[in-house]
Formats: structure tokens, C-alpha cells, sequence
């Protein structure tokens, strides 16, 4: 591991150290408007007959904890990249359907497409990082994330839409949202203490990871939004290949890949699921492979989750995989986040 990390220590990293800033200017603006309230009443007694979860990237990822909190709740709900929705599964876009659409801009291309498709035919909720997008001027309720101009690969919006999801989940369920924001209050303070350490966790995780040419990330449930979230920011932000898959879609065949040079890291996730996975993490090291099981209390500290309430775990899961990111920066030499070929918004579909 280089002693110098100058070569990480970008905006990017910047962005990663702004994450509990966000998270508080996020909560503090949270509002639960007239129209926000109608909707999400309207959700909750069954007047739709579908509720569309739709976006790209990390901004779709992260609608895995809502999702599992809607069908939890008995509402039928499906979750759809845009781009699919748009070409493939437009017959959902319909008056008896509501979207809620999830864009950290709010104008990526596939956003504007659905928005030009829909002219009112479904009612539309919009989670957004940007005020005067098309998103939220289309809309007819939204919810507002406030992380900031972001560099590039997506980690403070990304943390903050979850935050307004949670907050979105805690309207629909009709729950007493003061006591929902209370809740929430000191999830910028365990993430501030884990990346007071930042630089330990990016040199141990970079011993690790120093022979891997394969990576893994694994979970269930709600940590299907970290792992799907991981896979893609390793990719943007490192330059290095990952998948990221559920614990059980790993056993149907990836498994088989173990060796020296695989690497996994299992999300211990949920209590319903935490032992399958805990199982899983075990037997990838009984059989001579590389695994870390990201837990609370992990022997590991860059995989060690602050103690914190489960609906406050999906924010936390995506702290390892961002320390996992600049280590693989790290030995490969270049500077973490700086995008070469994309563009913060995508523009081309």
C-alpha cells in the first residue's frame, strides 16, 4: 500500500467526507407538504392499484428498503429501471398507477423521456437533489434531498435519497413523522465517526485487496440496495470490475469462481437473512476464499457498522464500500471518482 495517498484525495473524497453534512441539511428540509400528505393517503388505503418504484443507477438501487417497506405494508408494488419502463413496460404509466421517480438531477435522459411519455396520465411523486428540475416541476408532490453539488460518482446524494426515502416510506405507512425524524437525527453522527477514520480503513482494505482481480458483493433484503449500489460505484469510481448479487444468486454458480485472486464481501444485513449470510461468509472462508462480512462488530474494522437501529443500516452499508473504492484507487494509481469517458448526467440514452 502506497504511504502516499495524495492520489485519492480528490473531490471525491471530499464528497465522501460532506456525507453527514448532507445528511443534516437533508433531515433539517424534509417537509411533508399538502400534496406529499394526499398521496401517500391515498398509497396507504389502496387507491392505486400499483405503485411504480422507478429510476437509474444508485438512484434505482436505492429503492430496494422502500420497496420491501410497500409490499411489507400489502400495496402491490413494482420496481422498474426507467429506460425498461419507458420501452419495454410503458403500459404500467397509466392513471391507475402512481410513480414515484427517483433522479439525483432530475433531467438525466431517461427521466425526460418518461416524463414527455407520461403528461398526466400517472400521478407522479419525484425524490430529487435538484429544485428546479424537470423532475420536480413535473411532479404533483416531492421530496427534496440536500447534498450539494456532487463531483461525480454518486455517494452524498445517494446516502441522502435514502434518508427521503425512509422519510417517503414513514408518510405512506402514516407514521408519526416527528418521531420519524427524531429517529433518524443520529445517523450523520455514526457516519461521521466511521470516516473520522477514513484513512486506516482505505490502507487495511487495500492490504487486502492487493492480489484480488474478481470481486463480489453479496447481501438480501434491504441490503440489496448496497450491493447493487457497490458494484456500480467500484466500477465509476475505481476503474475495477465488481458484481454485486444476492447471498443466493451467488450460491447458483458464481460460487464456483473461488480463489486467491476472488475477493467477497458479504452484507450481513437484516436478522430474517443473517445467519444465511453469515453462513455463506463462513463457508467462502472454510474453503480457502477471501471474504469480509460487513456487520456491526466486525473483527474487520473498515467492515465494522456502527450500532445503529435497522431502518438506519441501508445508509450505513455503503460506508465499507466506499473505503473499498479508494483502495482499489490506491493501488491502481489514480485518482478516485474522476470520470473519463462519462459525465455526471447522462445525456445520451
Amino acid at each position: 500500500m502506497p504511504s502516499d495517498l495524495t492520489i485519492i484525495e480528490g473531490q471525491y473524497l471530499k464528497d465522501i467526507l460532506d456525507q453527514p453534512r448532507a445528511l443534516d441539511d437533508t433531515l433539517a428540509n424534509l417537509e411533508n407538504g399538502k400534496a406529499l400528505q394526499a398521496l401517500a393517503a391515498k398509497i396507504r388505503h389502496g387507491k392505486f392499484r400499483s405503485i411504480v418504484l422507478t429510476g437509474m443507477g444508485s438512484s434505482f438501487h436505492a429503492l430496494h428498503p422502500l420497496q420491501n417497506h410497500l409490499i411489507r405494508l400489502g400495496l402491490a408494488t413494482v420496481m422498474v429501471e426507467t429506460s425498461e419502463l419507458v420501452y419495454y413496460q410503458s403500459r404500467l404509466i397509466d392513471s391507475k398507477n402512481i410513480l414515484i421517480a427517483v433522479s439525483q438531477s432530475g433531467q438525466s435522459v431517461e427521466m425526460l423521456r418518461l416524463l414527455k411519455m407520461n403528461r398526466g396520465k400517472s400521478p407522479v411523486i419525484a425524490v430529487t437533489n435538484t429544485e428546479n428540475s424537470p423532475l420536480a416541476n413535473h411532479a404533483d408532490a416531492r421530496v427534496l434531498t440536500r447534498a450539494g453539488i456532487e463531483f461525480s460518482v454518486s455517494c452524498k446524494t445517494y446516502v441522502s435519497t435514502l434518508m427521503a426515502l425512509h422519510w417517503l416510506a414513514q408518510s405512506i405507512a402514516g407514521s408519526d413523522l416527528r418521531r420519524s425524524r427524531q429517529s433518524m437525527r443520529p445517523v450523520s453522527h455514526f457516519v461521521a465517526d466511521y470516516l473520522l477514520h477514513w484513512k486506516a480503513h482505505t490502507e487495511q482494505l487495500a492490504s487486502l485487496l492487493r492480489p484480488t482481480r474478481n470481486l463480489f458483493y453479496v447481501g438480501r433484503g434491504n441490503s440489496l440496495a448496497a450491493v447493487r449500489t457497490a458494484a456500480l460505484t467500484t466500477k465509476e469510481s475505481a476503474h475495477f470490475a465488481a458484481e454485486g448479487l444476492s447471498s443466493a444468486a451467488f450460491r447458483h454458480g458464481p460460487l464456483e469462481m473461488l480463489s486467491q485472486q476472488l475477493f467477497v464481501f458479504v452484507f450481513a444485513g437484516d436478522p430474517k437473512t443473517r445467519n444465511l449470510n453469515a453462513r455463506l461468509f463462513k463457508e467462502i472462508r472454510a474453503q480457502g476464499g477471501n471474504a469480509e462480512l460487513i456487520v456491526e462488530r466486525s473483527t474487520c474494522k473498515p467492515c465494522a457498522l456502527p450500532v445503529a437501529p435497522p431502518a438506519l443500516r441501508p445508509i450505513l452499508e455503503i460506508l465499507p464500500v466506499q473505503m473499498i473504492t479508494l483502495a482499489l484507487a490506491a493501488l491502481s494509481g489514480r485518482e478516485a471518482g474522476r470520470f473519463d469517458f462519462v459525465t455526471k448526467i447522462t445525456t445520451e440514452e
